[in-house]
């Protein structure tokens, strides 16, 4: 299914609410991400950023709201129609999730292996090209055990990658990495991003750091997005709950909302 191109939103969130028993988790949230740009979540432990990010891998349904990607809605799609939307989607989970038991070359392959009727040869070509995209050439015969975490981060790109998606997930794509990698890892995301032309979402806990790679930010507090704009207007917007969370001076017990305010558009 190819991205329809008839709006400038890849993806458009409207209300989205969910509840797991008697904790609301999303309480209203409303974003917009621009097609072929990087959007950033951030927010404070416990906000809702990763159950976000999950309705719009389409791994949950929203108690309520609506979710339109590529100008198709998908809150109400039965399986077989969320299995087309999903074909639309790279992943590159939090923890890379590279299966131990095959090498790096497998492991990007896989997807192609299990839902394609490529021939072997157009596999290897593909695997080869994405390896090679990432800084991996040569790599494939390795074990994720056999690499270092950078590297799993890398391999794991590559198999996201691998269908040509027009929307790239990120789930913390930095954990559990030393400064080092973790800015070698943003370039790639950056020059990944603009070679293949993705539209990329991404919940990061890397800030401000991450805001050198991003387009636009969006931080989540209270199960709802209260900020959302490009860097300089997220930066520049004075939000006293934004700014401790800046700061890391936000408690987790307190009550940070500006009285009377719940989201800002800037």
């Amino acid at each position: 299914m190819k991205a329809n191109n008839s709006t400038p939103f890849a993806i458009e969130v409207t209300d989205l609410c969910k509840r797991f028993g008697p904790q609301q988790v999303l309480s209203g949230v409303n974003l917009q991400c621009p097609r072929g740009q990087v959007t950033t979540i951030v927010g404070p432990s416990g906000c809702g950023k990763t159950v976000f990010l999950k309705h719009l891998m389409l791994l949950l349904r929203p108690d309520s709201g609506r979710i339109v990607i590529n100008s198709t809605e998908v809150t109400r799609l039965n399986a077989r129609g969320l299995d087309k939307i999903r074909e639309q989607f790279g992943v590159l989970f939090q923890g890379g999730a590279l299966f131990d038991s095959l090498t790096v070359f497998e492991n990007v392959a896989f997807p192609l292996v299990e839902k394609t009727k490529l021939s072997r040869e157009q596999i290897a070509e593909a695997v080869t090209q994405k390896l090679a995209a990432v800084g991996l050439e040569g790599m494939g015969n390795k074990y994720p055990s056999e690499i270092s975490g950078g590297m799993q981060k890398r391999a794991a790109l590559a198999r996201a990658l691998i269908r040509n998606p027009s929307i790239l997930y990120l789930d913390e794509p930095t954990t559990g990495l030393d400064p080092t990698r973790t800015g070698s890892i943003h370039e790639l995301i950056r020059h990944t991003h603009q070679r293949f032309g993705l539209t990329v979402v991404m919940v990061s806990h890397d800030v401000p750091q991450v805001f050198e790679i991003s387009d636009r930010v969006a931080f989540m507090h209270d199960g709802r997005v209260r900020l959302d704009g490009t860097v300089a207007e997220v930066m520049d917007a004075h939000d006293p709950v934004f700014e401790r969370f800046l700061a890391g001076t936000a408690s987790e017990d307190e009550d940070l909302r500006a009285p009377g305010t719940t989201e800002t558009r800037v």
